[in-house]
Protein backbone atom coordinates (compact mmCIF):
# COMPACT_ATOMS: atom_id res chain seq x y z
CA UNK A 1 0.00 0.00 0.00
CA UNK A 2 1.04 3.73 -1.13
CA UNK A 3 2.54 5.25 2.07
CA UNK A 4 0.37 8.56 1.12
CA UNK A 5 -2.77 6.28 0.58
CA UNK A 6 -4.44 7.50 3.85
CA UNK A 7 -3.82 10.83 3.45
CA UNK A 8 -4.93 10.58 -0.57
CA UNK A 9 -8.01 9.06 0.49
CA UNK A 10 -8.76 11.98 3.23
CA UNK A 11 -8.04 14.87 1.07
CA UNK A 12 -10.40 13.28 -1.67
CA UNK A 13 -13.03 13.08 1.13
CA UNK A 14 -12.58 16.75 1.68
CA UNK A 15 -12.95 17.83 -1.75
CA UNK A 16 -16.24 15.92 -1.69
CA UNK A 17 -16.72 17.37 1.71
CA UNK A 18 -16.71 21.28 0.44
CA UNK A 19 -18.63 20.28 -2.39
CA UNK A 20 -21.33 19.06 -0.63
CA UNK A 21 -21.47 15.45 -2.07
CA UNK A 22 -21.48 14.34 1.92
CA UNK A 23 -22.12 10.32 1.12
CA UNK A 24 -18.98 10.06 -1.08
CA UNK A 25 -17.28 12.39 1.47
CA UNK A 26 -18.26 9.64 4.29
CA UNK A 27 -16.94 6.42 2.73
CA UNK A 28 -13.33 8.16 1.73
CA UNK A 29 -13.34 9.61 5.31
CA UNK A 30 -14.14 5.91 6.10
CA UNK A 31 -11.56 3.97 4.35
CA UNK A 32 -8.98 7.06 5.39
CA UNK A 33 -9.80 6.17 9.12
CA UNK A 34 -9.91 2.17 8.20
CA UNK A 35 -6.24 2.31 6.84
CA UNK A 36 -4.42 5.44 8.58
CA UNK A 37 -1.29 4.71 9.41
CA UNK A 38 -0.55 8.61 11.59
CA UNK A 39 -2.30 10.15 14.18
CA UNK A 40 -2.65 13.16 12.93
CA UNK A 41 -5.15 11.16 10.04
CA UNK A 42 -6.74 9.55 12.46
CA UNK A 43 -7.89 12.97 14.25
CA UNK A 44 -9.11 14.66 11.01
CA UNK A 45 -10.74 12.00 9.49
CA UNK A 46 -13.13 11.34 12.77
CA UNK A 47 -13.50 14.86 13.03
CA UNK A 48 -15.14 14.97 9.61
CA UNK A 49 -17.00 11.86 10.11
CA UNK A 50 -18.19 13.54 13.14
CA UNK A 51 -19.96 16.63 11.03
CA UNK A 52 -21.58 13.82 8.76
CA UNK A 53 -24.10 12.68 11.21
CA UNK A 54 -26.45 13.87 12.98
CA UNK A 55 -27.14 10.85 15.65
CA UNK A 56 -25.50 12.54 18.89
CA UNK A 57 -23.69 9.59 20.20
CA UNK A 58 -22.13 8.57 17.33
CA UNK A 59 -21.00 12.52 17.02
CA UNK A 60 -19.99 12.26 20.73
CA UNK A 61 -17.33 8.77 19.51
CA UNK A 62 -16.27 10.70 16.84
CA UNK A 63 -15.41 14.01 18.68
CA UNK A 64 -14.04 12.59 21.97
CA UNK A 65 -11.60 9.93 19.56
CA UNK A 66 -10.53 12.89 17.84
CA UNK A 67 -9.64 14.86 21.67
CA UNK A 68 -7.94 11.75 22.86
CA UNK A 69 -5.80 11.99 19.93
CA UNK A 70 -5.63 15.63 19.58
CA UNK A 71 -6.34 17.56 22.87
CA UNK A 72 -6.22 20.92 21.65
CA UNK A 73 -8.55 20.46 18.43
CA UNK A 74 -10.35 23.69 18.45
CA UNK A 75 -12.73 22.98 15.94
CA UNK A 76 -13.52 19.52 17.80
CA UNK A 77 -13.76 21.01 21.49
CA UNK A 78 -16.60 24.24 19.69
CA UNK A 79 -18.78 20.67 17.89
CA UNK A 80 -18.50 18.97 21.58
CA UNK A 81 -18.74 22.41 23.38
CA UNK A 82 -22.77 22.41 21.13
CA UNK A 83 -23.37 19.41 21.63
CA UNK A 84 -22.96 20.21 25.44
CA UNK A 85 -25.45 22.61 24.88
CA UNK A 86 -22.47 24.94 26.29
CA UNK A 87 -22.44 26.85 23.28
CA UNK A 88 -24.95 27.51 20.29
CA UNK A 89 -23.51 28.27 16.54
CA UNK A 90 -25.48 31.27 16.49
CA UNK A 91 -23.18 32.82 19.35
CA UNK A 92 -19.67 31.75 17.22
CA UNK A 93 -18.25 35.14 16.18
CA UNK A 94 -17.16 35.69 13.12
CA UNK A 95 -13.70 36.73 13.42
CA UNK A 96 -13.97 39.68 10.59
CA UNK A 97 -17.34 41.27 11.98
CA UNK A 98 -16.66 41.53 16.02
CA UNK A 99 -18.89 43.38 17.90
CA UNK A 100 -18.41 47.15 19.05
CA UNK A 101 -17.65 47.28 22.02
CA UNK A 102 -19.67 48.92 24.60
CA UNK A 103 -19.34 52.55 25.38
CA UNK A 104 -20.75 55.46 28.06
CA UNK A 105 -21.64 53.94 31.60
CA UNK A 106 -24.63 52.19 32.63
CA UNK A 107 -26.53 52.10 35.94
CA UNK A 108 -25.35 48.91 38.13
CA UNK A 109 -28.30 47.01 39.29
CA UNK A 110 -27.05 45.49 42.77
CA UNK A 111 -28.62 45.02 46.19
CA UNK A 112 -27.51 47.22 49.23
CA UNK A 113 -25.50 45.18 52.11
CA UNK A 114 -27.43 46.87 55.23
CA UNK A 115 -27.74 45.83 59.04
CA UNK A 116 -31.38 44.48 59.54
CA UNK A 117 -31.51 45.98 63.07
CA UNK A 118 -29.68 49.26 62.61
CA UNK A 119 -29.56 49.80 58.49
CA UNK A 120 -26.06 50.68 59.14
CA UNK A 121 -23.22 49.31 56.54
CA UNK A 122 -22.57 45.55 56.62
CA UNK A 123 -18.83 44.88 56.28
CA UNK A 124 -17.32 41.42 55.45
CA UNK A 125 -14.95 40.09 58.38
CA UNK A 126 -11.50 38.20 58.24
CA UNK A 127 -13.80 35.10 59.98
CA UNK A 128 -14.39 33.87 56.10
CA UNK A 129 -18.25 33.47 57.06
CA UNK A 130 -19.84 36.41 57.82
CA UNK A 131 -20.90 40.31 57.49
CA UNK A 132 -20.92 42.49 60.35
CA UNK A 133 -22.38 46.03 61.00
CA UNK A 134 -20.19 48.72 61.47
CA UNK A 135 -22.46 50.67 63.63
CA UNK A 136 -24.29 48.27 65.95
CA UNK A 137 -21.96 44.84 65.38
CA UNK A 138 -24.88 42.38 64.12
CA UNK A 139 -23.08 39.65 62.45
CA UNK A 140 -24.87 37.86 59.37
CA UNK A 141 -23.57 34.38 58.31
CA UNK A 142 -22.81 33.74 54.65
CA UNK A 143 -24.10 31.23 53.07
CA UNK A 144 -20.83 27.99 52.47
CA UNK A 145 -19.51 29.27 48.58
CA UNK A 146 -19.16 26.07 46.27
CA UNK A 147 -15.75 26.75 44.70
CA UNK A 148 -16.28 28.82 41.41
CA UNK A 149 -16.44 26.96 38.18
CA UNK A 150 -13.59 26.73 35.73
CA UNK A 151 -14.63 28.63 32.11
CA UNK A 152 -14.32 26.39 29.07
CA UNK A 153 -11.34 28.51 26.91
CA UNK A 154 -12.48 27.35 23.19
CA UNK A 155 -16.28 28.30 24.47
CA UNK A 156 -15.04 31.58 24.97
CA UNK A 157 -13.09 32.50 22.58
CA UNK A 158 -15.96 31.12 19.70
CA UNK A 159 -18.64 33.49 21.45
CA UNK A 160 -16.37 36.06 21.70
CA UNK A 161 -17.22 36.72 25.48
CA UNK A 162 -12.65 36.44 25.90
CA UNK A 163 -12.98 39.87 24.32
CA UNK A 164 -16.30 41.13 25.11
CA UNK A 165 -17.43 42.81 28.31
CA UNK A 166 -20.47 40.77 30.30
CA UNK A 167 -21.83 42.52 33.30
CA UNK A 168 -22.41 46.19 35.04
CA UNK A 169 -20.17 46.88 37.93
CA UNK A 170 -19.70 49.88 40.07
CA UNK A 171 -16.37 51.02 39.85
CA UNK A 172 -13.59 54.18 40.46
CA UNK A 173 -10.42 55.25 39.28
CA UNK A 174 -8.05 56.68 41.94
CA UNK A 175 -7.36 60.33 40.91
CA UNK A 176 -4.17 60.25 43.22
CA UNK A 177 -2.25 57.34 41.38
CA UNK A 178 -4.55 56.39 38.41
CA UNK A 179 -5.71 52.74 39.55
CA UNK A 180 -9.45 51.32 38.94
CA UNK A 181 -10.86 49.31 41.76
CA UNK A 182 -14.10 46.97 41.44
CA UNK A 183 -16.65 47.99 44.69
CA UNK A 184 -19.38 46.22 46.33
CA UNK A 185 -22.94 47.35 45.69
CA UNK A 186 -23.09 49.57 48.41
CA UNK A 187 -20.32 51.74 48.73
CA UNK A 188 -20.70 55.27 48.27
CA UNK A 189 -16.71 56.38 49.02
CA UNK A 190 -13.62 54.09 48.75
CA UNK A 191 -10.05 54.97 49.86
CA UNK A 192 -7.17 53.88 47.11
CA UNK A 193 -5.37 51.05 48.77
CA UNK A 194 -2.11 52.13 46.96
CA UNK A 195 -2.27 55.92 47.73
CA UNK A 196 -5.05 56.03 50.48
CA UNK A 197 -7.11 59.09 48.39
CA UNK A 198 -10.32 59.08 49.18
CA UNK A 199 -13.08 59.23 47.07
CA UNK A 200 -16.79 59.57 47.33
CA UNK A 201 -18.85 57.50 44.21
CA UNK A 202 -20.95 58.32 41.46
CA UNK A 203 -23.82 56.10 41.98
CA UNK A 204 -24.45 56.06 38.20
CA UNK A 205 -20.96 55.29 37.18
CA UNK A 206 -20.10 51.47 36.14
CA UNK A 207 -18.61 49.91 33.41
CA UNK A 208 -18.92 46.57 31.68
CA UNK A 209 -16.43 44.19 32.61
CA UNK A 210 -16.55 40.15 32.90
CA UNK A 211 -17.68 39.11 36.16
CA UNK A 212 -15.08 37.17 38.49
CA UNK A 213 -15.57 33.58 38.65
CA UNK A 214 -13.93 33.02 42.33
CA UNK A 215 -12.73 34.74 45.29
CA UNK A 216 -10.54 34.10 48.29
CA UNK A 217 -11.99 35.86 51.18
CA UNK A 218 -9.54 37.90 53.42
CA UNK A 219 -8.51 36.09 56.25
CA UNK A 220 -5.77 38.17 57.69
CA UNK A 221 -6.84 41.23 59.50
CA UNK A 222 -5.11 44.44 59.57
CA UNK A 223 -3.71 43.68 62.88
CA UNK A 224 -2.17 40.49 62.39
CA UNK A 225 -1.37 41.80 58.67
CA UNK A 226 0.93 44.62 60.64
CA UNK A 227 2.72 42.13 62.87
CA UNK A 228 4.04 40.15 59.70
CA UNK A 229 5.35 43.52 58.50
CA UNK A 230 6.97 43.90 61.41
CA UNK A 231 8.98 40.13 61.34
CA UNK A 232 9.30 40.71 57.83
CA UNK A 233 11.12 44.06 58.03
CA UNK A 234 12.85 42.62 60.97
CA UNK A 235 14.37 40.04 59.18
CA UNK A 236 15.30 42.06 56.70
CA UNK A 237 17.22 44.24 58.51
CA UNK A 238 15.94 47.61 57.11
CA UNK A 239 15.63 50.53 58.84
CA UNK A 240 12.30 52.30 57.03
CA UNK A 241 12.23 56.39 57.37
CA UNK A 242 9.75 57.24 58.59
CA UNK A 243 7.89 53.57 59.79
CA UNK A 244 5.65 51.21 57.91
CA UNK A 245 2.54 52.92 56.88
CA UNK A 246 -0.66 51.22 58.05
CA UNK A 247 -1.61 48.26 55.31
CA UNK A 248 -4.69 48.27 53.34
CA UNK A 249 -6.65 45.41 52.33
CA UNK A 250 -8.13 44.87 48.59
CA UNK A 251 -8.66 41.91 46.20
CA UNK A 252 -6.36 41.73 43.23
CA UNK A 253 -7.52 40.04 39.99
CA UNK A 254 -5.45 37.02 38.23
CA UNK A 255 -6.40 35.32 35.14
CA UNK A 256 -5.82 31.19 35.99
CA UNK A 257 -5.72 28.77 33.33
CA UNK A 258 -5.59 24.89 32.74
CA UNK A 259 -3.62 23.60 29.83
CA UNK A 260 -2.59 20.36 28.02
CA UNK A 261 -0.86 19.25 24.98
CA UNK A 262 2.66 18.04 24.28
CA UNK A 263 6.10 19.50 23.06
CA UNK A 264 8.04 18.03 20.56
CA UNK A 265 11.55 18.85 20.72
CA UNK A 266 15.25 18.31 19.43
CA UNK A 267 18.94 19.48 19.73
CA UNK A 268 21.96 18.04 20.34
CA UNK A 269 24.00 18.03 23.77
CA UNK A 270 28.02 17.25 24.58
CA UNK A 271 28.62 13.61 25.67
CA UNK A 272 32.04 11.86 25.75
CA UNK A 273 33.34 15.28 24.38
CA UNK A 274 31.43 14.67 20.78
CA UNK A 275 28.19 16.34 19.91
CA UNK A 276 24.93 13.82 19.97
CA UNK A 277 21.36 14.67 18.62
CA UNK A 278 18.89 14.75 21.11
CA UNK A 279 14.78 14.83 21.25
CA UNK A 280 12.19 13.62 22.73
CA UNK A 281 8.28 14.73 23.12
CA UNK A 282 7.81 16.13 26.99
CA UNK A 283 4.37 16.34 28.10
CA UNK A 284 2.40 19.99 28.85
CA UNK A 285 -0.25 19.43 31.48
CA UNK A 286 -0.40 22.26 33.99
CA UNK A 287 -3.10 23.54 36.30
CA UNK A 288 -4.27 27.00 37.58
CA UNK A 289 -1.04 28.57 35.21
CA UNK A 290 -1.64 32.22 36.83
CA UNK A 291 -1.28 35.76 35.20
CA UNK A 292 -1.47 38.78 37.49
CA UNK A 293 -4.43 40.64 35.69
CA UNK A 294 -3.27 44.64 36.41
CA UNK A 295 -0.07 45.50 36.20
CA UNK A 296 0.21 47.45 40.17
CA UNK A 297 2.15 44.62 42.04
CA UNK A 298 2.58 41.80 38.98
CA UNK A 299 5.95 42.11 40.56
CA UNK A 300 5.28 40.55 43.88
CA UNK A 301 2.23 38.48 43.07
CA UNK A 302 4.14 35.30 42.02
CA UNK A 303 5.92 35.33 45.09
CA UNK A 304 2.47 34.90 46.84
CA UNK A 305 0.93 33.12 44.50
CA UNK A 306 2.05 29.10 45.99
CA UNK A 307 0.09 30.08 49.15
CA UNK A 308 -3.57 30.89 48.07
CA UNK A 309 -5.61 27.59 47.78
CA UNK A 310 -6.66 28.22 44.16
CA UNK A 311 -8.69 24.85 43.54
CA UNK A 312 -11.52 25.29 46.60
CA UNK A 313 -11.69 29.24 45.96
CA UNK A 314 -15.29 29.85 46.19
CA UNK A 315 -17.03 30.90 43.60
CA UNK A 316 -17.67 35.13 43.18
CA UNK A 317 -20.34 36.68 45.55
CA UNK A 318 -20.18 40.47 45.61
CA UNK A 319 -20.86 40.16 49.61
CA UNK A 320 -17.12 39.23 49.81
CA UNK A 321 -16.30 42.64 48.52
CA UNK A 322 -18.25 44.54 51.38
CA UNK A 323 -16.10 46.97 52.75
CA UNK A 324 -12.88 45.41 51.02
CA UNK A 325 -11.75 47.55 47.24
CA UNK A 326 -11.06 45.11 44.26
CA UNK A 327 -8.84 45.99 41.75
CA UNK A 328 -10.28 46.09 37.59
CA UNK A 329 -8.49 43.59 35.72
CA UNK A 330 -6.43 45.42 32.94
CA UNK A 331 -4.83 42.36 30.98
CA UNK A 332 -7.90 40.78 28.95
CA UNK A 333 -8.09 37.06 28.73
CA UNK A 334 -7.31 36.37 25.23
CA UNK A 335 -3.74 38.51 26.21
CA UNK A 336 -3.30 36.42 29.36
CA UNK A 337 -3.85 33.15 27.45
CA UNK A 338 -0.83 34.37 25.29
CA UNK A 339 1.50 34.64 28.45
CA UNK A 340 0.21 31.52 30.44
CA UNK A 341 1.69 29.33 27.08
CA UNK A 342 4.70 31.01 27.24
CA UNK A 343 5.02 30.68 30.71
CA UNK A 344 4.12 26.66 30.56
CA UNK A 345 6.46 26.67 27.14
CA UNK A 346 9.20 28.62 28.93
CA UNK A 347 8.89 25.84 32.18
CA UNK A 348 9.07 22.81 30.09
CA UNK A 349 12.11 24.26 28.13
CA UNK A 350 13.86 24.32 31.57
CA UNK A 351 12.84 21.01 32.24
CA UNK A 352 14.53 19.70 29.29
CA UNK A 353 18.21 21.46 29.86
CA UNK A 354 17.75 20.10 33.29
CA UNK A 355 17.20 16.42 32.03
CA UNK A 356 19.47 16.27 28.89
CA UNK A 357 21.38 18.77 30.30
CA UNK A 358 22.69 22.34 28.41
CA UNK A 359 20.74 21.32 24.69
CA UNK A 360 22.67 23.12 21.76
CA UNK A 361 19.90 24.40 19.34
CA UNK A 362 17.22 23.41 21.07
CA UNK A 363 13.93 23.44 19.17
CA UNK A 364 10.51 22.57 19.71
CA UNK A 365 6.74 22.94 18.68
CA UNK A 366 4.07 24.14 20.69
CA UNK A 367 1.52 24.58 18.33
CA UNK A 368 0.09 20.93 20.28
CA UNK A 369 -0.04 22.88 23.48
CA UNK A 370 -3.42 24.60 24.19
CA UNK A 371 -5.61 26.13 27.34
CA UNK A 372 -8.44 24.40 28.15
CA UNK A 373 -10.03 26.14 30.92
CA UNK A 374 -9.24 29.57 32.69
CA UNK A 375 -11.08 31.46 35.45
CA UNK A 376 -10.80 35.11 37.10
CA UNK A 377 -9.81 34.98 40.34
CA UNK A 378 -9.99 37.96 42.87
CA UNK A 379 -6.61 37.20 45.79
CA UNK A 380 -6.77 39.12 48.71
CA UNK A 381 -3.72 41.20 50.02
CA UNK A 382 -2.75 43.74 51.94
CA UNK A 383 -0.35 46.84 50.61
CA UNK A 384 1.97 49.08 53.12
CA UNK A 385 4.92 50.97 51.81
CA UNK A 386 7.82 52.49 53.29
CA UNK A 387 10.62 55.02 52.67
CA UNK A 388 14.12 54.43 52.53
CA UNK A 389 17.36 56.61 51.44
CA UNK A 390 14.81 58.97 49.68
CA UNK A 391 13.18 55.98 47.93
CA UNK A 392 9.64 54.10 48.40
CA UNK A 393 9.14 50.21 47.96
CA UNK A 394 5.67 48.21 48.16
CA UNK A 395 5.32 45.43 50.33
CA UNK A 396 2.63 42.85 49.94
CA UNK A 397 0.88 40.53 52.34
CA UNK A 398 -0.87 37.38 51.61
CA UNK A 399 -4.31 38.11 53.00
CA UNK A 400 -4.56 34.37 53.04
CA UNK A 401 -1.81 33.04 54.73
CA UNK A 402 -0.07 36.13 56.27
CA UNK A 403 2.81 35.30 53.70
CA UNK A 404 4.90 38.40 53.02
CA UNK A 405 7.15 39.44 49.66
CA UNK A 406 8.59 43.19 49.03
CA UNK A 407 10.61 44.92 47.43
CA UNK A 408 14.13 45.96 48.81
CA UNK A 409 16.61 48.68 48.35
CA UNK A 410 18.86 47.22 45.51
CA UNK A 411 16.37 44.74 44.62
CA UNK A 412 13.92 46.69 42.94
CA UNK A 413 12.81 49.87 41.09
CA UNK A 414 11.55 52.75 43.30
CA UNK A 415 7.80 53.70 42.57
CA UNK A 416 6.99 56.08 40.87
Amino acid sequence: MPEEYDNDLLREGLLHFKSKDFAMARRYFERALAVADDLQTQAQANFYLSQLTDDPRQKRQFLEETLAIDMGNAAARRSLAILDGKLTSEEIVDPEALPAPVSGTQTAQAGRFTCPQCGGRMLYTPDGASLVCENCGHTQSLDSATPGAEQDFFVAMANGKGFRKTISVKTFQCQGCGANFLLAPSELSATCAYCGSLHVIALDTARELCAPDAVIPMAVDQERAILQLAEWIGKKRLKPQPRVGAPRGLYLPVWAFDLIGSLPWSGRVIRDKREVPVSGESPAVFNDVCIPASPQLAGLIPELLPGYSLAAAPAYDPRFLAGWPAEVYATAMSDAALQARQVSVEKIRREIHIGQGNVIDLHFSASAVSITSYRLILLPVWVASYAFKAQTFRVVVNGQTGTVAGETPGHARKIK
